[in-house]
Order: structure tokens, then C-alpha cells, then sequence
């Protein structure tokens, strides 16, 4: 015998367990950048959050103070009444545009793994067209 037939043999399930080894090495790495990178996105929210709520409160001081003037001198061209409605519903308008603008940056679309999600789709359709 030449022995090639149980090197072969031995060489096969070593080949297949070596696959095997780097298929776990790679599920595991991918969870990882899934992981890391859900981690930033929270990160990025974290900041969102918190500059649209800053933001929020220094604009409510200033709106304030602002306002008030504002209400004033429209009250000397359209009465007191008419010029707080017009006030209020122009705040109302913009306080509305500026939260909408925060909730699209809080948005579950915004936050998704998608660097990771691209990776994994190219995995998959690697070991798809894989020789068997």
C-alpha cells in the first residue's frame, strides 16, 4: 500500500473539522462586531438624547424671554389677545419641527447594525456558493 487511502481518510475530517473551527471563529467574530457595533449606536443615541434635551431647555429660557417681547410688540398693532394666539401658534409650529427632528434621530432605523447586517448577508452568501 501506498498509503494515501488513510492519509486521505485522516486528512478529510481534519479539513472538516478545521471547517468547522473557522465557521465557530467566524460566528463568533461577527457577534462581536454586532455587539460593538449596536454598543456605538446606543452610544449615538445617548448623545441624541441628551443634546436634543439640552437643547430643549436653553430654548425654552430663550423662547421665553423672547416671547414675551415679541407678544408685546405685536400687542401695539393687533391687541394683546390677537398677538398671544399668533405668538403660540408660531412656538407651537416650531417646537414641532425641532422634535420631530430629534425623534427621526432616536428612530429604531437609525440605531440597526447596518455595516454589521451587510456582513453577515455576504457570510451567508459565501458559504452558499462554497464548494461542497
Amino acid at each position: 500500500m501506498d498509503g494515501s487511502g488513510p492519509d486521505r481518510e485522516r486528512t478529510l475530517p481534519d479539513l472538516i473539522g478545521q471547517l468547522t473551527g473557522d465557521l465557530a471563529a467566524l460566528v463568533r467574530k461577527e457577534s462581536q462586531l454586532v455587539r460593538a457595533e449596536f454598543g456605538e449606536k446606543l452610544d449615538q443615541a445617548g448623545r441624541g438624547v441628551s443634546g436634543v434635551a439640552a437643547g430643549a431647555l436653553l430654548l425654552l429660557a430663550a423662547l421665553l424671554v423672547l416671547l414675551q417681547a415679541l407678544v408685546l410688540a405685536l400687542a401695539s398693532l393687533v391687541g394683546m389677545a390677537w398677538a398671544s394666539l399668533i405668538v403660540g401658534v408660531a412656538v407651537a409650529a416650531v417646537g414641532y419641527v425641532l422634535m420631530r427632528g430629534g425623534m427621526k434621530a432616536l428612530s429604531p432605523g437609525g440605531l440597526k447594525p447596518d455595516r454589521s447586517a451587510r456582513q453577515l448577508k455576504k457570510d451567508a452568501e459565501l458559504m452558499k456558493g462554497a464548494p461542497r
